[in-house]
């Protein structure tokens, strides 16, 4: 997934931070070669939970970029935020006062790999919408006090000079489901990482499906999916949003 994040992120964000909690796929030496990127350890500060160890290092590395970083962005490497113009868009929002922008959640389908040359935003259009992914990923750090992500950043409860737009006009594609038996086993190595508290609160519950479970979640997004290129999404989104009343 590196690859495709470079190449959807690179031509908006100008410094990347990479956390790293044991990779030996090849991925620290594909970083090495980047002079925009540094690569950090991730460890668990809750033993028994990846996924709150996550929301805490969620709440705090962006501090760092206070008063150096216009805006900050907290994402996944498979979480692919997206808009037409997105610096022409960012300098817009700041001017107008808008501290941070949400974005609309998808889940994009695809049954095959996608090709290694490809935008995925732009050559893997099909996705159906989930409010699971609607997040908060970006925002103006001298604005933010704390982001208070709740697990999975699937909601936030930000504090300080909170604006958000006035239309939600950012998405947010999440490509992981491309193809049944590659999210699979991707799903059995996630289940790997999980501690006991998460197993215990079902955090990541669909890393213990099988194979056939799997399908048939793919087949149900298969089937809401629509081609979100080109749409006005602020009014055809159905899912509620979770930072307006």
């Amino acid at each position: 997934m590196l690859p495709f994040t470079f190449r959807h992120y690179a031509p908006w964000v100008e410094r990347f931070f990479i956390f790293d909690d044991g990779s030996d796929d090849g991925s620290l030496d594909f970083l090495a070669g980047r002079p925009d990127t540094q690569v950090l350890p991730f460890t668990k500060s809750n033993p028994a939970s990846l996924i709150l160890s996550a929301v805490s290092l969620f709440d705090q590395v962006w501090k760092q970029s206070i008063g150096v970083a216009d805006w900050v962005v907290i994402t996944d490497l498979d979480e692919h935020l997206t808009h037409p113009d997105m610096p022409a868009y960012l300098t817009e929002q700041k001017a107008s006062g808008v501290t941070a922008i949400p974005a609309l959640g998808y889940q994009m389908i695809s049954n095959d790999l996608p090709r290694a040359d490809s935008v995925l935003c732009r050559d893997y259009r099909m996705g159906a919408p989930w409010l699971q992914m609607s997040k908060l990923s970006i925002f103006r750090p001298d604005k933010i006090i704390e982001t208070n992500f709740g697990p999975g950043r699937h909601r936030a409860e930000p504090l300080g000079e909170v604006v958000f737009p006035a239309r939600d006009d950012v998405l947010n594609l999440h490509y992981k489901y491309l193809g049944v038996s590659h999210t699979h086993a991707r799903h059995q190595a996630a289940h790997a990482r999980l501690g006991a508290d998460d197993k215990a609160r079902t955090w990541g519950h669909k890393y213990s499906w099988s194979e056939a479970q799997l399908g048939a979640d793919f087949a149900t997004f298969e089937a809401a999916a629509i081609d979100v290129g080109g749409l006005d999404h602020h009014v055809i989104h159905p899912e509620p949003r979770w930072w307006r009343p």
